[in-house]
């Protein structure tokens, strides 16, 4: 699933030049919701993708975020530190519209989101397979992260993302669980599900919960 953006634009930031995709909708929009792409792909990722296509039509324009390490073409992204550096000189541009902005963000940009929503203001924080520990060691959480956003959080996660499955999850967590997925929300054929029907719930659980915040 691919869609095409109304315009980009280019920021720059301390980091280097990072790029925002905006995908809007003819009529008036409620909020931005800003996404910022993992460490290992960038915005072309399904979900990203998925949102951009299903959330302008409600109301909110969605704002594609790809860091300056890959606009670059860098294949390794850098230090956290540098990962808030470059989102924090952006967010101007991404509240320049004079909308709510909710954080957004999948894996490395989920956590992006949350150590940064108190600081910058955001309304709210969605988090897109949030790693909650490296695979195979849960001793080492960072539900921290997740707990000091300071804002409403929602976190979607595929029902066998080895980050963290939902379950493992703290407790009071507003969690939206994809069924079968894996951290990057494929599904194995033997689910039965498709990809589509994956990302239809995944969708619907980010609307349903953007309409309780807007509505």
């Amino acid at each position: 699933m691919s869609t095409r953006a109304n315009e980009s634009e280019t920021v720059a930031t301390p980091a280097g030049d990072a790029r925002i995709s905006w995908y809007r909708d003819a009529g008036p929009a409620r909020a931005v919701v800003a996404v910022g792409h993992g460490a290992g792909g960038g915005i072309e990722a399904r979900d990203l993708q998925a949102l951009a296509a299903a959330l302008p039509p409600r109301g909110y324009t969605v704002a594609l975020v790809e860091q300056p390490w890959r606009v670059a073409g860098k294949k390794v992204a850098p230090a956290p530190k540098t990962l808030d550096t470059g989102w924090t000189a952006l967010w101007p541009a991404l509240a320049k519209p004079g909308l709510p902005v909710v954080a957004a963000g999948r894996s490395a940009g989920a956590r992006v989101a949350c150590r940064t929503a108190r600081e910058l203001g955001a309304h709210a924080v969605l988090a897109l397979s949030f790693p909650l520990h490296p695979p195979g060691k849960p001793e080492k959480s960072r539900a921290g992260e997740l707990a000091g956003a300071g804002v409403p959080v929602l976190v979607v996660q595929g029902g066998r993302d080895p980050f963290g499955r939902p379950a493992e999850f703290p407790a009071g967590t507003r969690i939206a669980e994809v069924a079968h997925g894996d951290h990057g929300f494929a599904v194995p054929k033997s689910a039965g599900v498709s990809e589509a029907d994956s990302m239809a719930q995944l969708t619907g659980a980010v609307l349903a919960w953007l309409d309780e915040l807007f509505g």
